[in-house]
């Protein structure tokens, strides 16, 4: 059994669907990533998983507990880190790193050892006494991980962690994550609709309208489409489209200002387009295939444009 099982999971809000049947497994010491747009259910699974939420059928398993019948135990084996920055303001990095070892209940000896630890792994042994307001969003982020592990959860569920920041701190993070995890071997279940977040994952379940669509390693992702990206920039995308159709056999997609089509040795087939088409062409360039384009193949649309039109689910 997996340290996460889940099956045939679904969770409606007004008759809408959220969560449609999500079925997985994680094992334990796995980097497991959810990766979708906003709306996608990424959210709302991760609020199950964490017993935060209630669902309408299926099963729900984390360290072998019952996320229904056992959310006490479940609770007690997780770290949580949210969306959104919890921290208290107005305390200083210690008071709240006590703070949670007071919920769970640790001995003031066993507290203050686990502090002093903890925060020289993430780096801010230096910080303890400083108030938290005066910490930039990554210090800020580090600190609710290091909160997250002072108990020393089996899993450790990230929601978005580097929600909002820029990109030096983005990549800050992850790679502090990335050393926690190889120090500690905690199994993180993280949510994302940063393709770089996603490769830096072993396994990745991208999630569209609630659904599973696929589940697979980066590599296995990409080998999946079996063949290189070719976008297209023309006069008129609408009729090149039908040309390509007609003439090379390719269905293309509308992405952004052109077309995309996937082929077999893209170096190779570039020339056939010059030769084939009669719709002024004007750029063509290829790429080998990326989880981006994964994304675009399964669901016919870039994930920043989700993040434009997609409506907003309560607690996605």
């Amino acid at each position: 059994m997996g340290v996460i099982e889940v099956k045939e999971l679904v969770k409606s809000y007004n008759g809408v669907r959220a969560v449609d049947g999500v079925t997985f497994s994680v094992t334990e010491g796995e980097t497991f990533g959810f990766l979708g747009p906003n709306g996608a259910g990424k959210t709302t699974t991760i609020n199950i998983l964490c017993t935060l939420l209630g669902f309408d059928s299926g099963t729900a398993f984390v360290n072998g507990f019952d996320c229904v019948k056992e959310p006490l135990k479940v609770r007690s084996s997780i770290g949580l880190v949210f969306q959104e920055v919890t921290l208290d303001n107005e305390l200083t990095a210690e008071e709240n790193l006590k703070f949670h070892c007071y919920m769970y209940n640790m001995s003031r000896q066993l507290a203050n050892e686990r502090i002093d630890e903890i925060l020289g792994v993430v780096g801010l042994a230096d910080k303890r006494g400083t108030i938290v307001k005066k910490f930039s969003g990554g210090m800020k982020r580090r600190l609710e991980i290091a909160r997250g592990l002072l108990h020393r959860p089996k899993v450790l569920f990230l929601d978005e962690p580097t929600l909002g920041l820029d990109p030096q701190t983005r990549t800050n993070v992850w790679d502090f994550i990335s050393e926690l995890k190889a120090s500690l071997g905690t199994t993180i279940f993280m949510t994302t609709h940063y393709m770089d977040e996603a490769e830096a994952c072993d396994r990745i379940a991208i999630i569209d309208g609630g659904k599973i669509i696929a589940c697979e390693s980066p590599g296995g992702l990409k080998r999946s489409l079996r063949g290189d990206t070719i976008y297209i920039k023309s006069t008129d995308d609408e009729r090149a489209a039908v040309e390509l159709k007609e003439k090379l056999n390719l269905s293309a997609r509308k992405i952004g200002s052109g077309l995309s089509i996937i082929v077999e040795s893209g170096e190779k087939f570039i020339p056939k387009i010059f030769e084939s088409m009669e719709t002024p062409i004007l750029s063509v360039s290829m790429k080998r295939p990326s989880l981006e384009d994964v994304f675009i193949h399964l669901t016919g649309k870039e994930i920043r444009e989700y993040q434009a039109v997609a409506p907003v689910r309560p607690h996605r």
